[in-house]
């Protein structure tokens, strides 16, 4: 990666990758930062699962992308973590949200294969430094690791950021947890802890992720939480009306429960927190709600 960007490798991971497809797959901008003007407002970030790309109707990936591009173009995210996303899917959307913005991921299962937590930005006020991936079991360094009996590999990507418009830097960690195993779910909320614990907590912290259980319904969420995050639909100073974060496709659920988060450090101000209903002609962009906070991170 050009301009200084670096990426952590642990021995196991380095070893690994030189044996499989190339480990890191990302995609920057083809024109500098400055060819368009800079948003200097509150971030605008986002968690979004994207339901994984199927030429299968109804509800395939060919009927969803001109609603999740209208989403996306509508919204202008500074910053956004995705989950379920296959390769090909994320360089559409890539392509639809044009050459401002850049991602970083790795497919869970090793290059570009299987799903990605990836993490877009747009170029015009973030600057990556580093980034990484681990993945959710006893041998995190491992790619495609699963020993905690999970229904599928899981994984966790960060990048640390440069603010363009100040200089101030920050970390942001996208992952998706296990759907099938709460024990899996549980170990998961720990290692993430754990490794969040590594990073320089000086700086500010941004998590998104389907976690797959409710908020305030489950150790996973009082673990993340004791682990000194808070969550951000709780301390924003206005919300949107509460919807379930997972439809799958079928009506809206009032009050329902957020499975889709975004906890943050406890210095950073959100300002707002919206779980987005957006649709076109009645179909949704995935089966998944995308939840966004703006933030000022101090």
């Amino acid at each position: 990666m050009g301009g200084g960007l670096s990426r952590r490798l642990g021995l196991k991971t380095a070893l690994t990758a030189a044996l499989a497809a190339p480990l890191a797959t990302a995609a920057l901008p083809t024109l500098p930062a400055q060819a368009a003007e800079r948003d200097d407002g509150p971030l605008r970030t986002m968690t979004f699962n994207l339901r994984f790309a199927s030429d299968t109707p109804p509800n395939s990936w060919p009927e969803r992308r001109p609603v999740t591009r209208e989403l996306l173009r509508q919204e202008r995210p500074h910053i956004f973590g995705t989950q379920e996303g296959l390769y090909g899917q994320l360089r559409d959307i890539h392509a639809d949200l044009g050459p401002s913005y850049g991602w970083i991921g790795t497919g869970r299962a090793g290059g570009s294969r299987d799903e990605f937590m990836a993490v877009f930005f747009d170029t015009r006020r973030l600057a990556p430094v580093e980034y990484d991936h681990f993945w959710l079991s006893d041998t995190p360094d491992v790619i495609g690791s699963n020993t905690w009996g999970g229904g599928s590999i899981r994984m966790v990507t960060w990048v640390r950021l440069r603010d363009l418009r100040d200089g101030g830097e920050f970390y942001f960690l996208n992952t998706h947890l296990d759907n099938a195993s709460q024990y899996a779910r549980a170990r998961a909320a720990d290692l993430t802890v754990e490794r969040i614990a590594r990073l320089d907590r000086t700086l500010p912290l941004v998590v998104t992720g389907d976690f797959n259980v409710a908020a305030h319904k489950n150790p996973v969420y009082d673990a993340m939480l004791a682990a000194g995050l808070v969550d951000s639909w709780d301390t924003a100073a206005e919300r949107s009306k509460l919807y379930a974060t997972f439809h799958g496709y079928r009506p809206l659920v009032p009050d329902g429960d957020r499975i889709d988060w975004i906890l943050t450090s406890p210095g950073v101000t959100t300002h707002s927190a919206v779980i987005n209903t957006f649709a076109l002609d009645g179909q949704f962009p995935s089966d998944h709600l995308p939840v966004q906070a703006t933030l000022t991170l101090g």
